[in-house]
């Protein structure tokens, strides 16, 4: 049997449902973000275990970064309000959102401006040898 591994498992499967809805994913933190964008990354208290037996099981955190050009504030908010919805509505089973932040402007590392919010996610995982 193969092992699993949190990369393709949980980040891979949930790159996957987003890619769906037309944008850039990314399932760890890119360089230069083509927006719009949805960027699978850890979040704070990114593994919490839950030993059972002689399984290893985590309740793994992350966050959804999703950005958009920044073009107008009214169409950016919109862009983004729409494309969060999106990404929600294809979240796989077993996943759990939690809460979606307020967008905020930022300035990329290349210059961009775009308009981003997170998006909290949790699932549980269980190690195959």
């Amino acid at each position: 049997m193969t092992a699993s591994s949190i990369a393709v498992n949980v980040r891979g499967t949930l790159k996957t449902a987003i890619s769906s809805v037309a944008i850039n994913p990314y399932d760890a933190v890119p360089e230069a973000p083509q927006v719009p964008f949805a960027a699978i990354v850890p979040n704070t208290l990114y593994l919490e275990p839950n030993l059972i037996g002689t399984s290893t099981r985590v309740k793994i955190n992350l966050i959804i970064t999703v950005g958009v050009a920044m073009y107008s504030n009214n169409a950016a908010l919109d862009n983004i309000e729409q494309l969060v919805m999106s990404i929600l509505a294809v979240i796989p089973q077993g996943y759990t959102v939690g809460s979606v932040s307020n967008p905020i402007p930022m300035t990329l590392a290349s210059g961009s401006d775009i308009l981003a919010c997170e998006i909290d996610i949790s699932t549980q995982y269980t190690q195959t040898n």
